[in-house]
Parts: C-alpha cells; sequence; structure tokens
C-alpha cells in the first residue's frame, strides 16, 4: 500500500488568493454523500469512509502505520482488500493536502461519528496549524419535525441546507485543543482517565455533542459481571427476548442504542462475538 501521498504538503505550497477561496466538505458517509448533490452548496466534497470508533487506533492518525493497521483490520473485519481501502479511503484523504481556504465538517451525535471527528480534526492539526483554512462544523442531534432523527443520511438537499444556514459553527482554537485531548484519550484505553476527564471538564466550545458519544464509548470499554460490555449485553438481552433473526435484532438495538451509530455491519462484530462465547445462536 502507498501512503507516502499522506506527507503535508502545506509547508511546500504557495498559496494565493484563488486557492484560499476554494471550499471542502468532509461528509460523513455515502448516504450524505448523495443527498449533499441535490444542494445548492459549493466546494469539493470529501466523503469519509472509515469507522474509527471500531478497531484499533494510534494517536498519530497522519502516520503511514496507523492506515497501514486500519486497512489490516477493515481487511480481516469486513472482508474487505487492500486495494479496495485504498481507493476509498486512503486515496481520498489526499484532499486534506490540498490549500483549502474553507472546511465544513459534516458529522453527527453519534459514537461512530464523533470519533470520526476526532480522527479528522487531529488529522487537519497534523498537516497544517490551521491558521489558513477556516474550518466549520455542522453537527446535527435532531433536525424539526423528525420525531426519530437518525442521521444526515435521511435528509434531502433542501434540509441540508437547512443545517448549514441555521447549526454551522466556526471552530477555535479551543475546540482544536479539546479534540486533540480527547482524541489522546480516545486511543489510549485508559478508561479511568477519559471518565475523569469527561466528568472534570465543563468546557465543549462547538464540540457540543462529543461528550455524550465518549460517555457511550465509556461503557462499552468495561465489562459486567458476566464478561460484556454494555453494547453486547444489550444485543443479548434482545436475543434471549425471544428476537432471533438478525435484521429484527439490528431495529431492536437502534431503537435504544443509536447514540452508538452502528450499522448493521458493526453490529455483526458484536453478533460474532457473542456467537463466539455460545451465547446466542444465530
Amino acid at each position: 500500500m502507498h501512503f507516502t501521498r499522506l506527507i503535508p504538503r502545506y509547508l511546500h505550497c504557495l498559496l494565493d488568493v484563488d486557492n484560499m477561496s476554494i471550499i471542502l466538505h468532509i461528509l460523513n458517509g455515502d448516504s450524505t454523500a448523495r443527498s449533499f448533490e441535490q444542494t445548492g452548496l459549493d466546494g469539493d466534497i470529501l466523503v469519509w469512509r472509515e469507522i474509527l470508533s471500531q478497531g484499533p487506533v494510534q494517536e498519530d492518525i497522519s502516520s503511514g502505520a496507523f492506515w497501514s493497521e486500519r486497512s489490516r483490520w477493515i481487511g480481516k473485519a469486513f472482508n474487505d482488500t487492500a486495494e479496495h481501502y485504498q481507493q476509498q479511503v486512503v486515496n481520498a484523504l489526499e484532499k486534506l493536502s490540498e490549500p483549502y481556504g474553507e472546511i465544513n465538517l459534516w458529522f453527527e451525535f453519534d459514537l461512530h461519528c464523533q470519533a470520526n471527528l476526532l480522527g479528522v480534526i487531529n488529522m487537519l492539526l497534523k498537516k497544517t496549524d490551521l491558521s489558513m483554512p477556516a474550518v466549520y462544523l455542522i453537527c446535527p442531534g435532531e433536525f424539526p419535525g423528525k420525531e426519530v432523527f437518525r442521521g444526515m443520511g435521511e435528509l434531502n438537499g433542501g434540509e441540508l441546507e437547512y443545517l448549514y444556514d441555521n447549526i454551522r459553527v466556526q471552530l477555535g482554537e479551543p475546540d482544536f485543543a479539546i479534540a486533540e485531548q480527547a482524541w489522546k484519550l480516545y486511543v489510549s484505553g485508559k478508561a479511568d482517565e477519559l471518565e475523569e476527564w469527561l466528568n472534570e471538564n465543563t468546557f465543549w466550545g462547538g464540540l457540543t455533542l462529543l461528550k455524550p458519544a465518549l460517555q457511550a464509548h465509556l461503557e462499552r470499554t468495561r465489562t459486567n459481571e458476566n464478561g460484556l460490555n454494555a453494547i453486547e449485553q444489550k444485543l443479548l438481552d434482545i436475543y434471549n427476548s425471544g428476537i432471533k433473526n438478525k435484521r429484527a435484532i439490528y431495529q431492536a438495538f437502534w431503537q435504544t442504542g443509536k447514540i452508538y451509530g452502528m450499522g448493521d455491519l458493526e453490529i455483526d462484530i458484536y453478533l460474532r462475538s457473542l456467537a463466539g462465547r455460545q451465547l446466542i445462536n444465530l
């Protein structure tokens, strides 16, 4: 695999006025990207296709070692190929080395998106001091008129423009400092230190939905008397209630576990773990 293009190029670029007006939208997935095409918003698009809420992570997200490890894990967890991962994930990251004047981050409230958001911000911090691009966050936890909001992928182009016009906030140095500290604690795997930081920190700046997502992460890092984390126990309870069909299990989990933001392939990771312990039989 080739990761050399991830080396920062800001130090090698001579920025001009035209470059500083170029906009990049980093979208949280292909579903949002399809709806985004219906908007009238200008700018290039980068679809973030990683799931940093699952699998191994390292602090230096800009390193080749980070992405090599991610590629190996994704390949095993989802039966993906290194070539496909390179094309769909790593190659897209080349846009982060371009001299954009404005970057818009479109991520949601759940752990899946918040972990990815932390990764994106920390990757930007590795590539530039952020003195040039203005970085904005569009992060909805709800949407007017939708009693059960599941994410931006269910919105149309006009609704995405509504979010852009009404909830977009510019991130600054305090937000980047929070994201940097949160990422370090997240990748460290030290639950007690993360919990202490979450309890003591009272300022969240523009990252208003980060704390509940990281609290959900804490729940899955610890196990109960049965040796199960919060996600595994929730899935086992669903199974023991009489729901034995995978699709029905997904639906039941999403009703109360949307804070995790997991798709069916991610839920399967935990179902396989339960099956390996012979606690379920699907």
